[in-house]
Order: C-alpha cells, then structure tokens, then sequence
C-alpha cells in the first residue's frame, strides 16, 4: 500500500543537471533524490519550504527539494513552475 505521499506525482519535465552536481553526485543518489522528490518527499529542506512546496503543488509553483548524497554532499532538485524542467545542482550553481 502506498503511502500519502507516494500516491501524489507531478511532471518532472525535462531533467537536467549542472556540470558540479554530475561530476560530484553518484548517479544512484541522483535518482533516488528524484524519485522522492517527484513522489512530494522534500527530503532535508526545512519546515518553511516544505510548507511552501504543499501550497505550491496544487498552485503550480515552483518546487524546491534538499538531499545529501551517500557523502554528506548537499544538492538540490528544483522543478519550475510550469512543470517544464527539473535541475538537480549544487547550493554553489544557484
């Protein structure tokens, strides 16, 4: 049985990475970041954005997610608005 928040999705679009996050980030700790991240888990980001990605998903707005990798490296999954492209990057590319 699925969980509340495994049985919420939205588009993910087109997905890309910055050329940081893929030279730094295991490709596994990518995908699993996106499958929580298009599943609505927003991972380590705090209370105020996870907040704002609730009210964000049914308005489409933007949507901010925060991980670490299986090294303590922290990056980040941003899908836009319009649900046209998710980016996965590095807090250092914004």
């Amino acid at each position: 049985m699925a969980t509340e928040n495994e049985s919420r999705t939205f588009p993910l679009g087109q997905t890309v990475a910055t050329p940081n996050a893929l030279d730094t980030l295991n490709p596994e700790d990518i995908c699993v970041a996106l499958r929580r991240h298009a599943a609505c888990d927003w991972g380590d980001c705090g209370a105020h954005d996870a907040n704002e990605n609730e009210f964000s998903l049914g308005k489409h707005l933007r949507l901010f997610s925060v991980y670490h990798d299986r090294h303590g490296t922290k990056f980040w999954i941003i899908t836009e608005a319009d649900r046209s492209a998710t980016t996965i990057l590095l807090p250092e590319d914004y």
